[in-house]
Protein backbone atom coordinates (compact mmCIF):
# COMPACT_ATOMS: atom_id res chain seq x y z
CA UNK A 1 0.00 0.00 0.00
CA UNK A 2 1.37 3.42 -0.97
CA UNK A 3 1.76 6.26 1.51
CA UNK A 4 -1.03 8.15 -0.28
CA UNK A 5 -3.39 5.17 -0.07
CA UNK A 6 -2.61 4.65 3.60
CA UNK A 7 -3.21 8.30 4.49
CA UNK A 8 -6.44 8.35 2.46
CA UNK A 9 -7.69 5.24 4.23
CA UNK A 10 -7.00 6.83 7.61
CA UNK A 11 -8.36 10.28 6.73
CA UNK A 12 -11.40 9.18 4.72
CA UNK A 13 -12.39 5.63 5.68
CA UNK A 14 -15.19 3.81 3.87
CA UNK A 15 -18.58 4.80 5.29
CA UNK A 16 -20.14 2.56 7.93
CA UNK A 17 -23.24 1.12 6.34
CA UNK A 18 -25.30 0.58 9.48
CA UNK A 19 -25.12 4.29 10.35
CA UNK A 20 -27.58 5.22 7.58
CA UNK A 21 -31.39 5.02 7.49
CA UNK A 22 -32.47 4.75 3.83
CA UNK A 23 -31.19 2.02 1.51
CA UNK A 24 -31.89 1.05 -2.09
CA UNK A 25 -30.79 -2.42 -3.20
CA UNK A 26 -30.51 -2.53 -6.99
CA UNK A 27 -30.65 -5.97 -8.61
CA UNK A 28 -30.08 -6.85 -12.25
CA UNK A 29 -32.51 -9.81 -12.13
CA UNK A 30 -34.92 -11.32 -9.65
CA UNK A 31 -32.79 -13.27 -7.09
CA UNK A 32 -29.54 -11.28 -7.49
CA UNK A 33 -30.14 -9.09 -4.45
CA UNK A 34 -31.00 -12.14 -2.36
CA UNK A 35 -27.81 -13.94 -3.37
CA UNK A 36 -25.51 -10.91 -3.29
CA UNK A 37 -26.74 -9.15 -0.16
CA UNK A 38 -29.90 -10.83 1.14
CA UNK A 39 -28.73 -11.34 4.72
CA UNK A 40 -27.65 -7.69 4.98
CA UNK A 41 -30.98 -6.49 3.59
CA UNK A 42 -32.79 -8.63 6.15
CA UNK A 43 -30.67 -7.27 8.97
CA UNK A 44 -31.28 -3.67 7.94
CA UNK A 45 -35.03 -4.27 7.71
CA UNK A 46 -35.01 -5.88 11.17
CA UNK A 47 -33.21 -2.80 12.51
CA UNK A 48 -36.10 -0.63 11.33
CA UNK A 49 -34.22 0.92 8.40
CA UNK A 50 -36.07 1.91 5.24
CA UNK A 51 -35.14 -0.73 2.65
CA UNK A 52 -36.31 -0.74 -0.97
CA UNK A 53 -35.56 -3.24 -3.73
CA UNK A 54 -35.28 -2.16 -7.36
CA UNK A 55 -35.19 -5.01 -9.90
CA UNK A 56 -34.13 -3.81 -13.32
CA UNK A 57 -34.31 -6.81 -15.67
CA UNK A 58 -37.24 -9.21 -15.97
CA UNK A 59 -35.34 -12.54 -16.14
CA UNK A 60 -37.60 -13.87 -18.90
CA UNK A 61 -34.99 -16.22 -20.36
CA UNK A 62 -34.10 -18.14 -17.19
CA UNK A 63 -36.27 -21.07 -18.27
CA UNK A 64 -34.17 -23.98 -17.00
CA UNK A 65 -36.42 -24.89 -14.06
CA UNK A 66 -39.65 -23.23 -15.17
CA UNK A 67 -42.68 -25.47 -15.77
CA UNK A 68 -42.60 -27.08 -19.20
CA UNK A 69 -44.25 -24.92 -21.83
CA UNK A 70 -43.72 -21.64 -19.93
CA UNK A 71 -43.24 -18.73 -22.32
CA UNK A 72 -40.77 -15.91 -21.66
CA UNK A 73 -43.65 -13.51 -20.97
CA UNK A 74 -45.18 -15.94 -18.48
CA UNK A 75 -41.82 -16.47 -16.77
CA UNK A 76 -41.26 -12.73 -16.45
CA UNK A 77 -44.61 -12.40 -14.65
CA UNK A 78 -43.84 -15.40 -12.45
CA UNK A 79 -40.42 -14.08 -11.50
CA UNK A 80 -41.98 -10.78 -10.53
CA UNK A 81 -44.30 -12.61 -8.12
CA UNK A 82 -41.38 -14.60 -6.75
CA UNK A 83 -39.42 -11.40 -6.18
CA UNK A 84 -42.15 -9.87 -4.06
CA UNK A 85 -42.36 -13.06 -1.98
CA UNK A 86 -38.56 -13.20 -1.62
CA UNK A 87 -38.40 -9.62 -0.39
CA UNK A 88 -41.16 -10.37 2.12
CA UNK A 89 -39.08 -13.29 3.45
CA UNK A 90 -36.33 -10.76 4.14
CA UNK A 91 -38.69 -8.29 5.81
CA UNK A 92 -38.84 -5.91 2.84
CA UNK A 93 -42.20 -4.75 1.48
CA UNK A 94 -41.15 -2.04 -0.99
CA UNK A 95 -40.21 -3.76 -4.27
CA UNK A 96 -40.05 -1.91 -7.57
CA UNK A 97 -39.48 -3.11 -11.13
CA UNK A 98 -38.08 -1.47 -14.26
CA UNK A 99 -39.11 -4.41 -16.50
CA UNK A 100 -36.31 -4.28 -19.06
CA UNK A 101 -35.81 -7.41 -21.14
CA UNK A 102 -33.37 -10.08 -20.05
CA UNK A 103 -30.19 -10.59 -22.05
CA UNK A 104 -29.20 -6.97 -22.68
CA UNK A 105 -32.06 -6.42 -25.14
CA UNK A 106 -32.51 -2.74 -24.26
CA UNK A 107 -30.72 0.55 -24.68
CA UNK A 108 -28.34 1.39 -21.83
CA UNK A 109 -29.44 5.03 -21.79
CA UNK A 110 -33.06 3.98 -21.27
CA UNK A 111 -31.99 1.81 -18.33
CA UNK A 112 -29.93 4.68 -16.93
CA UNK A 113 -32.79 7.17 -17.11
CA UNK A 114 -35.29 4.75 -15.59
CA UNK A 115 -32.90 3.97 -12.74
CA UNK A 116 -32.35 7.70 -12.20
CA UNK A 117 -36.09 8.26 -11.84
CA UNK A 118 -36.42 5.38 -9.38
CA UNK A 119 -33.53 6.72 -7.30
CA UNK A 120 -35.12 10.15 -7.28
CA UNK A 121 -38.36 8.66 -5.96
CA UNK A 122 -36.79 6.51 -3.24
CA UNK A 123 -34.15 9.07 -2.19
CA UNK A 124 -31.73 6.59 -0.62
CA UNK A 125 -28.64 7.53 1.35
CA UNK A 126 -26.90 4.31 0.28
CA UNK A 127 -27.35 2.22 -2.84
CA UNK A 128 -26.27 -1.40 -3.20
CA UNK A 129 -25.45 -2.73 -6.68
CA UNK A 130 -23.32 -5.42 -8.33
CA UNK A 131 -19.70 -4.40 -8.86
CA UNK A 132 -19.23 -3.61 -12.58
CA UNK A 133 -15.44 -3.68 -12.22
CA UNK A 134 -15.14 -7.40 -11.47
CA UNK A 135 -12.92 -8.75 -14.27
CA UNK A 136 -14.58 -12.18 -14.34
CA UNK A 137 -18.15 -10.87 -14.77
CA UNK A 138 -19.44 -11.58 -18.27
CA UNK A 139 -23.19 -11.03 -17.90
CA UNK A 140 -24.24 -7.92 -19.80
CA UNK A 141 -27.17 -7.20 -17.47
CA UNK A 142 -24.98 -7.27 -14.37
CA UNK A 143 -22.39 -5.03 -16.00
CA UNK A 144 -24.99 -2.55 -17.28
CA UNK A 145 -26.89 -2.31 -14.01
CA UNK A 146 -23.71 -1.95 -11.98
CA UNK A 147 -22.36 0.71 -14.34
CA UNK A 148 -25.60 2.72 -14.31
CA UNK A 149 -25.69 2.58 -10.51
CA UNK A 150 -22.05 3.64 -10.29
CA UNK A 151 -22.62 6.74 -12.41
CA UNK A 152 -25.83 7.67 -10.61
CA UNK A 153 -24.23 7.26 -7.18
CA UNK A 154 -22.18 10.31 -8.06
CA UNK A 155 -24.71 12.31 -10.10
CA UNK A 156 -27.83 11.76 -7.96
CA UNK A 157 -27.45 14.97 -5.88
CA UNK A 158 -27.10 17.19 -9.00
CA UNK A 159 -30.46 18.77 -9.81
CA UNK A 160 -29.84 19.74 -13.44
CA UNK A 161 -28.28 16.41 -14.37
CA UNK A 162 -31.06 14.37 -12.80
CA UNK A 163 -33.69 16.63 -14.35
CA UNK A 164 -32.27 15.81 -17.79
CA UNK A 165 -33.45 12.24 -17.13
CA UNK A 166 -36.82 13.32 -15.77
CA UNK A 167 -35.64 12.53 -12.26
CA UNK A 168 -35.45 14.25 -8.90
CA UNK A 169 -32.30 14.44 -6.81
CA UNK A 170 -31.35 11.95 -4.10
CA UNK A 171 -28.96 12.39 -1.15
CA UNK A 172 -26.73 9.41 -1.93
CA UNK A 173 -23.74 9.40 0.38
CA UNK A 174 -22.31 5.97 -0.46
CA UNK A 175 -22.46 3.05 -2.86
CA UNK A 176 -21.92 -0.51 -1.65
CA UNK A 177 -20.95 -3.02 -4.31
CA UNK A 178 -22.01 -6.61 -3.74
CA UNK A 179 -20.62 -9.54 -5.76
CA UNK A 180 -17.29 -7.74 -5.48
CA UNK A 181 -13.72 -9.01 -5.45
CA UNK A 182 -12.50 -6.18 -3.22
CA UNK A 183 -14.68 -5.85 -0.10
CA UNK A 184 -13.62 -3.18 2.36
CA UNK A 185 -16.63 -3.23 4.68
CA UNK A 186 -18.34 -6.20 6.29
CA UNK A 187 -21.77 -6.62 7.84
CA UNK A 188 -22.23 -9.27 10.53
CA UNK A 189 -25.15 -11.43 9.44
CA UNK A 190 -25.24 -14.21 12.02
CA UNK A 191 -28.93 -14.92 12.58
CA UNK A 192 -29.99 -13.66 9.15
CA UNK A 193 -28.78 -16.37 6.79
CA UNK A 194 -31.90 -18.49 7.24
CA UNK A 195 -33.96 -15.59 5.93
CA UNK A 196 -31.55 -15.33 3.02
CA UNK A 197 -31.93 -19.02 2.14
CA UNK A 198 -35.71 -18.83 2.55
CA UNK A 199 -35.82 -15.86 0.19
CA UNK A 200 -33.80 -17.71 -2.46
CA UNK A 201 -36.14 -20.69 -2.21
CA UNK A 202 -39.10 -18.47 -3.07
CA UNK A 203 -37.55 -18.20 -6.54
CA UNK A 204 -38.93 -21.64 -7.34
CA UNK A 205 -38.56 -21.14 -11.08
CA UNK A 206 -34.80 -20.82 -10.57
CA UNK A 207 -33.98 -22.73 -7.37
CA UNK A 208 -36.23 -25.71 -6.67
CA UNK A 209 -35.61 -26.84 -3.09
CA UNK A 210 -34.13 -30.20 -4.04
CA UNK A 211 -32.11 -28.93 -6.97
CA UNK A 212 -28.34 -28.92 -7.33
CA UNK A 213 -28.65 -25.24 -8.22
CA UNK A 214 -29.97 -24.37 -4.77
CA UNK A 215 -27.56 -26.71 -2.98
CA UNK A 216 -24.63 -25.12 -4.81
CA UNK A 217 -25.63 -21.54 -4.06
CA UNK A 218 -26.33 -22.40 -0.42
CA UNK A 219 -22.88 -23.97 -0.06
CA UNK A 220 -21.27 -20.97 -1.72
CA UNK A 221 -23.06 -18.49 0.54
CA UNK A 222 -22.10 -20.43 3.66
CA UNK A 223 -18.45 -20.49 2.60
CA UNK A 224 -18.51 -16.81 1.70
CA UNK A 225 -20.09 -15.84 5.02
CA UNK A 226 -17.48 -17.89 6.88
CA UNK A 227 -14.63 -16.33 4.87
CA UNK A 228 -15.88 -12.77 5.37
CA UNK A 229 -16.57 -13.54 9.02
CA UNK A 230 -12.94 -14.52 9.56
CA UNK A 231 -11.72 -11.40 7.77
CA UNK A 232 -13.88 -9.16 9.94
CA UNK A 233 -13.75 -11.13 13.21
CA UNK A 234 -17.54 -11.27 13.21
CA UNK A 235 -18.70 -14.87 12.89
CA UNK A 236 -20.64 -14.80 9.62
CA UNK A 237 -20.58 -11.73 7.40
CA UNK A 238 -21.31 -10.29 3.98
CA UNK A 239 -18.66 -8.13 2.34
CA UNK A 240 -19.04 -5.02 0.19
CA UNK A 241 -16.85 -2.57 -1.66
CA UNK A 242 -18.07 0.71 -0.15
CA UNK A 243 -17.26 4.14 -1.56
CA UNK A 244 -18.28 7.44 0.01
CA UNK A 245 -18.59 10.65 -1.94
CA UNK A 246 -14.96 11.51 -1.16
CA UNK A 247 -13.84 8.34 -2.94
CA UNK A 248 -16.00 8.66 -6.07
CA UNK A 249 -14.06 11.26 -8.05
CA UNK A 250 -10.40 11.94 -8.82
CA UNK A 251 -9.03 9.55 -6.18
CA UNK A 252 -7.58 6.48 -7.92
CA UNK A 253 -6.06 5.33 -4.62
CA UNK A 254 -9.60 4.55 -3.43
CA UNK A 255 -9.61 1.65 -5.91
CA UNK A 256 -6.97 -0.24 -3.93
Amino acid sequence: MSITSFVLKMAAPAPKLLSYERFLFIGPHPDDIEIGAGATASKLAAMGKKVTFLICIDGRFGLDFAPEGTTPDELAALRREESVAAAKALGVDDVRFLNFSDGGLYDFNDLYSAMARAIGEVKPEVIFAPDPAVSSECHTDHLNVGEAARRLAFFAPFKEIMAAHGAKTAPIDAIAYYMTAKPNRYVKVSGFMKQQFDSILTHKSQFPADSEAFKSVRTYLKLRAFDFGIRSFSGKAEGFRVLGRTHMHCLPEASK
